[in-house]
């Protein structure tokens, strides 16, 4: 423990003051115990700060004890990383406005920074993008990329999940503090993550919560941390598409999942690709993207891949379903199965994880 460490904690716990002002206070006094401690005139001095920061960092630190918070950190068995810890990740320190600290549960060691792909998306993504984003996912099986994304809802717990599913490590990156997770539907999803699949982490005090204007913010934590970013569906005006824009702004590579042209949550999706984002379709795409040679466990995506496991109805079946989602009506008309039997084999292949059934009554290909 660094004795500063109390003070990059007390900083962090801020709530009127951003990560924008404690870096340029720090810039200025070289030291965070000094920056703590500076007085109101020697922080007029500081180019670039309006009064209204001054007078509010000056009034709130006045609630905050350094040795407690810290120790309350502790305490919690949160892990706190800040910009003077070797452990802070080197992605974030090249980004504009990095964050405070980093509020860890979890085993962010266990992450490959070296390997981060951003995943990101529309909260209410459609069952077609999700079952493509499973796909495209689950061709990292076995390899050391670890996914980073929001934990939200939609795409963002697609890609969490299926990297948990897949012992995929993955990164969330929380809009709010630990106590006041959104969305609650997630509590279990992020369990999960900090119990063996990577870390949850947050610039949030743990009492804080997850209000609107955090996640725009937290956004630039989700692409800061990854050397690519893959929007999986978005609309023109949505926070995915401010990734995006984040991603071209930090110097990543930003790639986009093609969907469904008829879906308003596409419209962002062409629009970027018409701008060059890079197309991905499979894992190979961003493998390529990102110029990554990756040797995967082979007996491992064998297993995944392999036909041999399905009776022969199954497979037609399966084949049919790689190509397009259809209905029990449209899978009996073109396997000409009796529907008896293609219902039981429907859900048998429900069950051992190959097929969906989405809400239009339509299976879809899992993998």
């Amino acid at each position: 423990m660094s004795e500063n460490d109390k003070y990059w904690c007390a900083f962090a716990k801020l709530t009127k003051t951003s990560s924008a002002f404690v870096n340029k206070v720090y810039e200025y006094f070289g030291s965070i115990e000094l920056a703590w401690h500076a007085q109101t005139y020697d922080l007029w001095k500081i180019d670039g700060l309006q009064s209204r920061q001054i007078n509010a960092f000056i009034e709130e630190r006045k609630t905050i004890n350094p040795d407690e918070s810290f120790e309350y950190i502790q305490k919690r068995k949160i892990d706190f990383i800040h910009p003077e810890d070797k452990r802070y990740p080197f992605l974030l320190r090249q980004i504009d406005n990095p964050p405070t600290g980093l509020f860890v549960l979890g085993d962010l060691a266990s992450c490959n920074l070296e390997r981060t792909i951003a995943v990101v998306g529309s909260r209410k993504a459609s069952e077609n993008s999700k079952v493509s984003l499973r796909h495209i996912l689950n061709g990292l099986i076995g390899t050391d990329i670890c996914i980073v994304s929001g934990l939200a809802e939609g795409i963002d717990t697609t890609a969490h999940k299926t990297a948990v599913d897949n012992n995929i490590k993955t990164i969330a990156v929380i809009g709010g503090g630990f106590d006041k997770l959104y969305p609650k539907s997630n509590i279990k999803l992020f369990n999960q993550i900090i119990n063996g699949s990577g870390a949850v982490i947050t610039e949030y005090w743990p009492d804080v919560d997850a209000i609107s204007w955090h996640f725009p913010v937290r956004n630039r934590i989700v692409s800061g941390l990854s050397k690519g970013v893959l929007v999986a569906e978005a609309a023109l005006k949505s926070g995915a598409m401010i990734t995006a824009r984040l991603a071209l702004e930090q110097g990543k590579e930003l790639m986009c999942m093609p969907g469904l042209i008829s879906n308003p949550n596409t419209e962002g999706i062409y629009h970027l690709l018409k701008n060059g984002a890079s197309i991905v379709t499979n894992s190979q795409d961003i493998l390529d993207t990102l110029g990554w040679v990756i040797n995967t466990n082979k007996e491992q995506n064998q297993k995944n891949s392999n036909f041999d496991k399905y009776s022969s109805e199954e497979k037609l079946i399966l084949e049919y379903l790689q190509k397009d989602s259809l209905t029990s009506d449209e899978l009996a008309i073109k396997t000409n199965i009796d529907m008896d039997k293609l219902l039981l084999t429907l859900t048998k292949l429900e069950l051992n994880g190959s097929i969906i059934k989405t809400s239009g009554d339509k299976y879809i290909f899992l993998n």
